[in-house]
């Protein structure tokens, strides 16, 4: 039997969003650091004690034990021990207290003891970059939230329990914790959101518009019409169309568009396929035609872009090669 598409699922494995351990923060009262912005998504967790939340926009917030915190553009902000103490750059206060044995950054003091766990996540823009920007800027879950299942809790006691003493493994499943947090994050974050709240992660959850989206996700080389995808889920065309957009905030056939072309730009970046080869994979009969969408959707014809995306790589990588001692 085949599993069902998971339309999240496939966003994040094709957005290759991965997570990884920025730093084990210890920080002793008085204390204060600042975040930088970056490419990517940040989190941190609470794991003993209390810090506050700063940035340019919000006010100071408090977080407590248990308490975890998405910045899916990573914006900057600053993590402190009350909510106006002075603060030095992160990469600052890991030069002074880097623990090299253990990955643990301490900073020193005399007061009490706050752990904070910091994680960056890494992903494709091109393709993450409409997920993220659905999410709040600061995306806060408290601790025992009645969003949460009991998930996200569970993925930090385990965290907790890798960071303790460093098991053998533990490198590959902190990876790996870290990766699920940011999907029961999302989950428990849909959870707490108003009825009324409409976005494609909202979608997710309403029985019409889930199955479309799985259905433009399983085969989105087929050639859909509205009214095809209507009668699979028994409604109107209108009724449809008006769902759809209103949750997904767009027709569903502009979002299968854009579902093609991100599955496009993936196999012209990671395989040597030829491009009417891909072009017939995400449901174009012609080259001329695939050619014509791509560079509508990507600003380039998709041998440009092949070419533009493997070079920009292949200088990313001779750049951090150069930088290994």
């Amino acid at each position: 039997m085949d599993t069902p598409a998971d339309p999240l699922a496939d966003v994040l494995r094709l957005a290759r969003v991965s997570g990884a351990v920025l730093a084990q923060l210890v920080a002793h009262e008085p204390w204060g650091v600042e975040v930088d912005p970056q490419p990517g998504a940040i989190f941190h967790a609470v794991l003993a004690g209390s810090c506050w939340l700063r940035t340019a926009e919000t006010a100071p917030r408090q977080l407590m034990p248990g308490d975890v915190v998405l910045l899916p553009t990573n914006h900057g902000h600053t993590l402190s021990s009350g909510p106006t103490t002075a603060a030095m750059a992160l990469t600052q206060a890991a030069k002074i207290g880097l623990r090299a044995d253990d990955g643990v950054v301490e900073l020193p003091g005399e007061g009490a003891i706050t752990r904070i766990l910091c994680a960056s996540y890494d992903y494709d823009h091109e393709v993450a970059q409409p997920l993220m920007s659905l999410l709040p800027r600061v995306l806060h879950l408290t601790a025992g939230e009645p969003g949460d299942d009991g998930a996200v809790a569970a993925a930090l006691a385990l965290l907790r329990y890798e960071l303790n003493g460093v098991p053998p493994g533990s490198r590959a499943v902190v990876a790996r914790l870290i990766d699920v947090l940011l999907v029961h994050i999302v989950r428990a974050w849909l959870r707490t959101r108003p009825a009324g709240a409409g976005s494609w992660l909202r979608a997710l959850h309403d029985p019409v518009t889930a199955r479309v989206l799985a259905l433009l996700h399983e085969v989105p080389q087929r050639a859909w019409t509205v009214h095809d995808l209507a009668a699979e889920v028994h409604v109107s065309r209108a009724t449809l169309t008006r769902r759809f957009t209103e949750l997904v905030g767009e027709p569903p056939l502009t979002y299968l568009t854009r579902w093609r072309m991100d599955l496009a730009a993936q196999r012209l970046r990671e395989t040597d396929d030829p491009v009417a080869a891909i072009g017939a994979a995400v449901g174009y009969t012609s080259e001329h035609a695939f050619s014509r969408a791509f560079s509508r959707a990507r600003g380039q014809p998709p041998r440009r872009y092949r070419l533009h995306t493997r070079t920009a790589t292949a200088g990313s990588t001779t750049s951090l090669s150069s930088r290994r001692p």
